[in-house]
């Protein structure tokens, strides 16, 4: 087992300094933070932490800036809005290296917070350099990883950074909501009630392969859609017009379907347009009549009923990935769909666990987020999680005794 922030002692933490590793990567537009969840989840370890008198040191990217720094990538945005949210100042330092940053911090008063500009405006970062993680280290005390969302990167601000603290005789612990985080997905998967549902969603086999098989031995059924079905589809013989379809994956689809069998449940219908623009005409159409110039954008209405009426029967749930082009409006309705039979199914006293990115977002916009047992931070790390691989993000993080 891992050791967490509550395994440390508050006395100690007193006029100590504590780098915080936190996923702040929202959204932004013009300047403003269109969605504060995540940093919103990050707060209460910050609390936990000044309120021991710790003086905390916030990193976190947002973005893909590529090594380099870009004003469309800056956090400075995201220190007003955490600032907001504790209520107190927060020091924006504008570099995530160098003397000066360095300087900023040591002057930081006691129950001060201070958030470094992106980590990722240093190519270091994502190269896990060993110099870049000794110099945060350098920084405190003790590191608290926070940062669920990035567990499956080795970088210089994750593990990087934790094994650094540890050549230097410190510590590193998982902060609450990395904890959170990983006592649902693991408690899911380690001894889940039966029956033991997932569901996955999104675009390409290829990228969730793994995850597919290593679910295929071990839950009870295994729901598929997103544009993976149409993939599914043509390796079952079956026309998908000018659909999204994994050419080169079509083998593995149908390895699959014979490893998976009866616990394997495809979409029975679909919805299909021509065009991938909001307000396009849509129809429902069976999966075996998909014509030559319609794109699968959902599933149909027959497919959410058969999922809700197979979700209502578990009491385990795992669920990544949207059933189909969720990100235009008019395509939602299949995703919104299974966010709703989740909660209804969590209602009744299932388990129900719903990884990051497109998943969470659809519980947010169906209001179920309260409803459910637990919805992830971390899409890409949950999904790695659910397969049985290393998080080096966790791995790397000080042993509980």
């Amino acid at each position: 087992m891992k050791k967490t922030i509550s395994d440390i002692d508050p006395g100690w933490l007193a006029g100590k300094t504590v780098v915080v590793r936190a996923d702040f990567n929202v959204p932004l537009n013009g300047g403003h933070v269109m969605d504060e969840r995540r940093i919103r989840e990050s707060v209460p370890t910050i609390e936990l932490l000044t309120n021991a008198g710790a003086r905390v040191v916030i990193l976190s990217h947002l973005g893909r800036p590529e090594g380099q720094p870009k004003a469309e990538f800056s956090l400075e945005p995201v220190a007003a809005r955490l600032s907001r949210l504790l209520g107190k100042p927060v020091v924006f330092i504008v570099s995530p290296t160098g003397p000066e940053a360095a300087v900023m911090v040591h002057h930081l008063p006691a129950r001060g917070v201070a958030l470094l500009e992106n980590t990722r405006f240093n190519p270091g970062d994502e190269a896990n350099d060993a110099d870049l993680a000794a110099f945060w280290a350098g920084l405190g005390d003790l590191f608290v990883n926070d940062a669920f969302g990035v567990a499956h990167r080795a970088h210089a601000s994750t593990s990087g950074l934790a094994e650094a603290m540890a050549a230097r005789g410190g510590e590193s612990v998982a902060g609450l909501l990395m904890a959170t985080e990983l006592k649902f997905l693991e408690e899911a998967l380690r001894a889940p009630e039966r029956p033991f549902m997932a569901i996955l969603g999104g675009a390409k086999i290829s990228s969730k392969i793994w995850v597919i098989s290593a679910l295929l031995t071990c839950v009870d059924r295994l729901l598929i859609g997103g544009a993976m079905a149409n993939t599914f589809f043509r390796a079952m013989g079956l026309h998908t017009g000018s659909s999204l379809v994994e050419e080169d994956s079509i083998d593995l689809a149908k390895k699959l379907l014979c490893e998976g069998r009866e616990r394997l449940l495809l979409p029975i219908d679909c919805i299909v347009a021509h065009d991938l623009v909001d307000g396009a005409p849509t129809r429902a159409v069976p999966r075996d009549e998909v014509a030559d110039d319609d794109k699968v954008v959902d599933i149909g209405p027959k497919t959410q009923a058969l999922f809700a009426e197979e979700i209502g029967r578990a009491r385990s749930i795992v669920w990544n990935g949207p059933m189909g082009v969720f990100e235009i409006e008019g395509f939602a309705e299949g995703t919104i769909a299974i966010a709703h039979a989740v909660a209804a199914a969590c209602d009744r006293g299932a388990l129900g666990v719903i990884g990051g990115g497109d998943s969470g977002a659809a519980a947010e916009r169906a209001d179920v987020v309260d409803r459910v047992t637990h919805v992830s931070t971390g899409g890409g790390a949950s999904i790695k999680l659910l397969a049985g691989g290393r998080l080096p993000g966790r791995d790397s993080l000080t042993e509980r005794a």
